[in-house]
């Protein structure tokens, strides 16, 4: 006798599909009613809602996770989402929720971020998809390749810098490419390169921000005896390491501890810092809000 497949395992099978929409705008009454309300409607289901209001600011932040049935398209999703959107003066976006997010890695000559995210994102513990690795020197040519992954040397002088950011900008349309990851990247942007990217950088920096700037920040946190090594890992801008805060990261340092250990151990910190601010953008988690990010870790 051939058993019918149960209707909750129909059900599972046609709500397949994955999406995540992400909302921010003023904050009123019937934004959760009129965005659940339009799921529903639309034959979709919600796998997962949060929600922050900012009474500093007055807007609202939203993140849903839901799915939905075969017969549902992202396009009729946006198309059909656009007057929800208009009404509460939303800037929205849905996205795949089950597709890897496409990222260029940038890095110079200290590959200790770069070599974590490669496994990272070799072993899924990233959901995100190397479409490249760009960086000013070639040590890590061979690093790269390892994990048949493009390796871009674009060398990069005062004379040069134009032409470098121009063709960074090229790969990125190029290879349809939504993050550029600075892993330890030590060049400085142009503001115009900033502002093309805005919201679509993340840097690494080595210390609690503003703290330590420029040149051996581990030797000039030895010198003044600090008890926690720190990393920020923000959204790059215009103003030279001011940008959103994404994440940061701590771990406590004793007085016997050389500079050299101290190097060590904020390299980690550096890592666990990225690795989490990728994860993040790449799930869709951070929505800017103004100066700050609203994080739904």
């Amino acid at each position: 006798m051939n058993e019918q497949p149960s209707r909750a395992a129909a059900t599972a099978d046609t709500l397949a599909d994955q999406y995540v929409l992400t909302l921010s705008c003023p904050d009123k009454k019937g934004i959760v009613h009129a965005v659940s309300s339009y799921l529903f409607m639309t034959g979709c289901n919600i796998e997962d809602s949060q929600q922050f209001g900012d009474h500093d600011t007055g807007l609202f932040f939203m993140r849903v996770h839901f799915s939905a049935e075969a017969h549902v398209t992202l396009e009729k999703l946006r198309a059909s989402f656009a007057a929800i959107g208009d009404s509460f003066h939303m800037d929205w976006q849905i996205s795949r929720g089950d597709q890897k997010m496409r990222i260029v890695l940038m890095v110079s000559k200290f590959g200790h971020c770069l070599n974590d995210l490669l496994f990272r994102a070799g072993t899924g513990a990233l959901p995100v998809e190397i479409a490249a690795v760009v960086s000013n020197h070639t040590d890590f040519e061979e690093l790269v390749g390892s994990y048949n992954i493009p390796f871009h040397h674009i060398p990069v002088t005062r004379d040069t810098k134009a032409q470098a950011e121009a063709r960074l900008l090229e790969l990125v349309r190029e290879e349809g490419v939504e993050l550029v990851v600075l892993a330890r990247y030590m060049q400085v942007l142009s503001d115009d390169l900033c502002k093309a990217l805005s919201g679509r950088i993340i840097n690494i920096h080595h210390s609690f921000l503003p703290s330590f700037k420029g040149a051996k920040p581990y030797h000039q946190a030895h010198e003044r005896g600090v008890k926690l090594i720190g990393a920020t890992a923000h959204y790059v801008t215009a103003d030279l390491d001011e940008g959103p805060i994404i994440e940061q990261e701590v771990e406590r340092v004793g007085h016997e501890l050389r500079p050299d250990q101290l190097v060590a151990i904020g390299r980690d910190v550096e890592c666990q810092a990225l690795a989490r601010a990728v994860k993040w953008h790449a799930e869709r988690r951070i929505l800017l809000n103004g100066r700050r990010t609203v994080v739904f870790a």
